[in-house]
């Protein structure tokens, strides 16, 4: 055996010999009974990544109402004479109603959502007082006056949710209107009650204040369109095109179901 010269020695006298051959035994040993091992190096750390907010959910069927006033209003007056029939004379230009007034309406829609884009119809109905009166022409006595009665519309809105509890919206819809034209002059008033349609636009912001309940401000542009309007009678009448066309600024509140 390779190790067998290391234990001829007697065993009383141990030389330098037999301990190197038994520092080499040893050696061996632990080489054999452990094998290679490699080095240890120290973890890497890894920076956590940061969770992105959560979107709020808006889909579902809400309702509310706002406070409004509307403005910008640009109801020109022109009128067409008649005389039995017979036109015999045209003004385009004697007035402008500019009608305006603080409004009251409530709203009630649905919304589905795809990712941070939400979208949904809206129905909604606004009173009010918003009217004016102007003269007609010189003469101070002759009068005119535009009021909008009620204003319904059904609207298509489209949003992005910019926060998790803020949305942006733009609106288009059409809108159906009742209004009262009066007329005024030294013979008296008459009034004319009419309905008309038109169209409308809107931009808004709405934001989350709990998950069942959000507060929104939309500016909206009505455009109701040119409405011929008769009064007088036949031996003696008056043919008047009423433009009601004005802007609406709301502040509201939303209820989600």
């Amino acid at each position: 055996m390779r190790f067998a010269a290391c234990f001829k020695e007697p065993p009383m006298r141990p030389t330098r010999f037999a301990a190197l051959c038994a520092l080499g035994v040893l050696t061996a040993s632990r080489a054999l009974a452990g094998g290679y091992a490699a080095p240890v190096s120290d973890p890497v750390a890894v920076a956590p990544v940061a969770a992105a907010d959560p979107v709020d959910d808006w889909t579902g069927g809400y309702a509310g109402g706002s406070l409004g006033y509307a403005f910008g209003g640009n109801d020109s007056v022109g009128f067409d004479l008649y005389n039995n029939g017979d036109l015999i004379g045209r003004d385009d230009a004697l007035g402008r109603a500019d009608i305006k007034g603080p409004t009251v309406a409530f709203q009630a829609g649905y919304r589905w959502q795809r990712g941070n884009w939400v979208f949904g119809p809206e129905l909604w109905i606004e009173g009010g007082s918003v009217d004016a009166t102007d003269t007609l022409g010189a003469d101070p006595g002759a009068r005119i006056e535009s009021a909008v009665n009620y204003l319904v519309g059904v609207q298509a809105k489209t949003g992005y949710v910019v926060t998790p509890r803020t949305l942006v919206y733009a609106a288009a819809g059409a809108v159906y209107g009742d209004l009262d034209y009066s007329l005024s002059d030294a013979a008296g008033t008459e009034t004319v009650t009419y309905d008309t349609t038109g169209y409308s636009l809107g931009l808004g912001v709405e934001r989350k204040v709990r998950d069942n309940l959000s507060l929104f401000a939309e500016w909206q542009y009505r455009n109701l369109g040119e409405t011929d309007i008769e009064a007088g009678d036949e031996a003696d009448s008056v043919l008047t095109r009423a433009t009601p066309e004005h802007q609406d600024l709301r502040l509201g509140v939303n209820f989600s179901f």
